[in-house]
């Protein structure tokens, strides 16, 4: 069933603000500037960026091209393509390893997004005021005991996504994006301009942009590649049905280059507003997840405003977390549409209903099912294990040998009309020769990691 016409994007910042929501996560938040820090700071930057271009950018182009293309959910989408091109509509696996790996990442991702709304909620009512290092983690760990809060939470994270999902692309997710992404974007700035006069601002900025060249190994080259290829969001679906509603008047490249540079744009504003507070109050640059729900409460409570501040805070953080659960859940609700012809708002609640239910299992395996393990790995790491380590780099590796390799030149080229021809022979030899290799390293490494 091919994307009915009132289910396009009205305007090119629509498609952008939506695919900038969807890339940018919770974790790309806090993981990139800290991974940017360990790693040599502007030195480690600069490696990101070439594989961000040289890896990202080659694969979200294809992806893109294959979702307006095929005009339909990422399997039939491959599959149009696929036939167009005198290939085997068998090629429609790939884009079912897409919505496989969105709807698992949706179990686990509900949860956190849920912890989110948890500590707005805290934010909003107590400010985290006279909270310690031993308190914030007695909080957390309370979190993490409590089914039912974590349920209720969860819940509330995907009914409000599945209301945006049931409205339909303009009247739903245009309508969010176009409000919650340039919020994001000044509340970053505003936070980022605050940390500046709070303390801890030239830490930070000396921790990511620093460049120490002495740090630059093997393994940051792997991290760097790791980050740009799972920070853009690719091979989630997501960006495959975004694609399918882009009008054909729009320059597929020129939104990617938006996209990506907007992306590592907020992964490094995100550092600046973390990081500054971090140092001021001289708390744990390493602490991973938990620098947002048991860290940063810490420096909330001690800091001048901290009130406001860590309400505005966790607001963004709630913003990143929907965009991105609307992008996941729109891939594998727009295919149940086209695979079962059933109407939009009945497949939306089917999708977030089976979502909900699931991410149960996922709430318990932080307590009564902890100790259930396979292969070593509880639920919840052994969803993120399957997702993040073999369905994205896999998919991600048969998009790009799909585009480079078994797309007709001639359809590809006509997708990507506003390349020049030097830079459309470029796209063909990084989507061939470069991004497979790449994207190969990453999956060998993260099965036997």
């Amino acid at each position: 069933m091919a994307v009915a016409a009132g289910d396009h994007w009205s305007s090119r910042f629509a498609f952008l603000m939506a695919a900038v929501g969807f890339a940018v996560g919770l974790g790309n938040i806090w993981r990139f500037p800290y991974i940017t820090g360990e790693n040599g700071g502007a030195a480690f930057v600069i490696i990101y960026l070439v594989c961000a271009f040289g890896i990202g950018v080659p694969i979200l182009i294809a992806e893109l091209m294959i979702g307006r293309r095929g005009q339909a959910s990422p399997p039939e989408a491959v599959a149009a393509v696929a036939l167009e091109s005198g290939r085997s509509r068998q090629w429609q696996w790939v884009g079912g390893m897409g919505l496989l790996a969105a709807y698992t990442i949706e179990i686990v991702y509900s949860v956190i997004v849920g912890w989110v709304l948890w500590y707005l909620f805290k934010a909003v009512t107590t400010g985290f005021a006279d909270v310690d290092a031993v308190s914030a983690g007695t909080q957390f760990a309370a979190v993490l005991d409590n089914n039912i809060g974590m349920l209720f939470w969860t819940l509330l994270g995907l009914v409000i996504t599945g209301a945006i999902i049931y409205a339909g692309v303009k009247d739903g997710i245009e309508r969010a994006v176009v409000v919650m992404m340039p919020l994001m974007f000044l509340l970053l700035l505003g936070l980022a301009t605050y940390n500046y006069f709070a303390g801890g601002f030239q830490e930070a900025v000396t921790w990511l942009f620093t460049p120490d060249f002495s740090k630059i190994g093997a393994d940051s080259v792997l991290a760097a590649i790791g980050q740009a290829f799972f920070s853009i969001g690719v091979a989630m679906g997501g960006m495959m049905i975004y694609g399918s509603y882009l009008p054909r008047s729009i320059s597929i490249s020129q939104s990617v280059l938006i996209i990506v540079v907007a992306d590592t744009t907020v992964a490094l504003l995100a550092g600046l507003v973390i990081f500054p507070a971090v140092f001021h109050y001289g708390l744990d640059p390493a602490a991973g997840a938990g620098l947002i729900f048991q860290t940063l409460p810490v420096a909330f409570a001690q800091m001048p405003g901290g009130h406001l501040f860590s309400v505005l805070f966790f607001l963004m953080l709630t913003v990143a977390g929907i965009t991105s659960m609307v992008g996941l859940v729109e891939c594998v609700n727009a295919w149940i549409e086209d695979r079962f012809g059933i109407p939009r708002h009945r497949s939306a609640v089917l999708v977030i209903g089976s979502v909900a239910v699931l991410s149960i299992l996922s709430i318990l395996s932080y307590n009564v099912l902890g100790d259930l393990n396979f292969g070593g790995r509880n639920i919840n790491d052994s969803m993120d294990y399957f997702s993040n380590q073999i369905l994205l780099p896999l998919g991600g590796l048969l998009i790009a040998v799909f585009a480079g390799w078994f797309v007709k030149r001639d359809a590809s080229r006509d997708e990507l009309w506003a390349l020049h021809r030097l830079s459309y022979e470029g796209w063909r030899f990084l989507i061939r020769y470069i991004v497979p290799p790449a994207l190969a390293i990453i999956f060998v490494m993260g099965v036997s990691g």
